[in-house]
């Protein structure tokens, strides 16, 4: 590792499983200090045990991002801790899948919840760090669900996610003044919902993996978090406003 980001400080949601768990390992390794906030206080525990084990920094701060409320608590917390924020990653998201007529209302919105409107909260708490940073970086992930020929079933999902991407598009052309690049990313990481899937379903994963041209699906850490890692660091310091595929080809933008 480089050590890219010493010296930065990243906010990423959704840290403690998965995508969000390789992103944090990714980031922390590159010198960052990570503040890894999620609903599960003892997996951001277990996260940040397991960095600190690394000699990286990182603290966990339990928050339900879907009730905005508790955010901007969280940003002045982080700030106070670590001094700064340079980096937020939106990586939470808790929503509901399966054909539209069978969503109430409340299914609906969840995903909306716990992606836009909550990545707008962090956003917004965030963003008087991120300027005042001079190099600030904001990574969205969304999702190739919002371009898939076929829909059904991910209406919900893909919706939610469409948003987030066009939050990205605004904020990236907005801030740009500001020095703060925001930019998303559109995952296809091996969490530990898929491989349950993988594992129960072996017929359908193994026609699903056909569709990848890479021919595998990706590392949360070595896969995602690097690319995040690559996003957030002065190679792509050109770079805002972009919807970027790491998916090993599946999606199509």
């Amino acid at each position: 590792m480089t050590g890219a980001l010493n010296g930065k400080v990243a906010v990423v949601t959704g840290a403690g499983r998965g995508i969000g768990r390789g992103i944090t390992r990714a980031v922390a390794a590159e010198g960052a200090s990570v503040a890894a906030v999620g609903r599960t206080v003892e997996t951001l525990e277990e996260t940040c045990a397991q960095l600190r084990e690394e000699g990286l920094t990182a603290e966990p701060y339990g928050c339900d991002v879907s009730d905005t409320d508790e955010v901007t608590d969280v940003a002045e917390r982080v700030a106070g801790r670590f001094g700064r924020i340079d980096v937020l990653v939106n990586n939470a998201y808790t929503g509901s899948y399966g054909p539209l007529t069978s969503m109430t209302d409340e299914d609906f919105q969840r995903g909306f919840r716990s992606g836009p409107f909550a990545a707008f909260a962090f956003m917004r708490a965030c963003y008087p760090y991120l300027r005042a940073s001079g190099d600030g970086n904001v990574v969205n992930l969304v999702t190739s669900a919002m371009v898939r020929w076929d829909q059904s079933n991910y209406g919900p999902y893909a919706a939610a996610k469409s948003s987030m991407r066009s939050l990205t598009n605004a904020a990236a052309a907005e801030w740009g003044v500001d020095g703060i690049r925001v930019n998303a990313i559109a995952p296809l990481g091996l969490s530990s919902g898929l491989s349950w899937w993988i594992d129960t379903y072996p017929e359908e994963a193994q026609e699903f993996l056909g569709t990848v041209p890479l021919g595998y699906i990706g590392d949360c850490q070595q896969d995602i978090g690097r690319a995040v890692v690559m996003l957030l660091g002065p190679d792509a310091r050109y770079l805002t406003g972009a919807t970027i595929p790491v998916d090993g080809g599946q999606g199509h933008f």
